[in-house]
């Protein structure tokens, strides 16, 4: 898991620290946790992260206080969680170093496109590419663009594979219609919605509530693993 974006997640609620460390660990993080700033302190004495979810509430030194020391240390991204809406808890961790800040309760895909937009700004760090993209029971070879669902294989047109191989290339980051459309061969956007359409009749259990394929509004579509 060396090459993977590595993240560490500081929250003294265990079941939403379980919660996001699942979610993160399946969309292809590698992630660790920690209930409180000590043990945070000690994993990170050991080990380096790309960044920290840090929970404001915390038991004895509070996330802000954890931040502000951190940040004197580390350029690491942080992105703060807490269950205060007030606009002056959100000044404080701001000014205590932090990259983004979101109130409690959240959608766990709303944090995966705030975590992705802050990679965006960091110098790239290098994985190599895989030949497959894995999401759920299904594989998709991105050499040969063959889809299967365990051991048996889904037929996909040129149109349906083209636009799942750049979907699949930018797994959980959400791609513009106007990148489908160029990339897939100057399709209209009127296509893109329909071949969209199909592949989730042949990879989702309910095409109309997709958990894989889902649409970002008024922008294009995104791919989880």
């Amino acid at each position: 898991m060396d090459n993977l974006i590595k993240i560490l997640v500081i929250d003294d609620d265990t079941r939403l620290r379980s919660l996001i460390g699942k979610f993160l660990n399946d969309n292809g993080f590698d992630v660790q946790l920690a209930k409180d700033t000590f043990e945070a302190e000690q994993i990170i004495a050991n080990n380096n992260f790309d960044l920290l979810i840090v929970d404001v509430m915390l038991p004895n030194k509070n996330g802000i206080e954890f931040t502000n020391e951190f940040r004197q240390k580390f350029s690491t991204p942080v992105i703060m969680l807490t269950a205060r809406g007030e606009p002056n808890d959100r000044i404080k961790g701001l000014e205590s170093g932090a990259d983004d800040y979101m109130p409690k309760p959240f959608e766990p895909k709303e944090l995966l496109l705030r975590i992705n937009n802050i990679l965006k700004r960091l110098p790239k760090k290098i994985i190599p590419k895989n030949d497959f993209c894995k999401f759920g029971d299904y594989s998709f070879n991105l050499n040969d663009l063959r889809l299967k669902k365990l051991d048996n294989f889904i037929h996909l047109t040129e149109s349906e594979a083209k636009i799942l191989k750049i979907l699949a290339e930018e797994i959980s980051q959400p791609v513009s219609r106007e990148k489908l459309s160029k990339l897939s061969g100057d399709i209209d956007y009127r296509s893109i919605d329909v071949q969209i359409t199909r592949l989730r009749r042949k990879i989702e259990v309910n095409p109309k509530q997709p958990i894989y394929l889902q649409t970002v509004r008024n922008f294009g579509y995104v791919l989880y693993c």
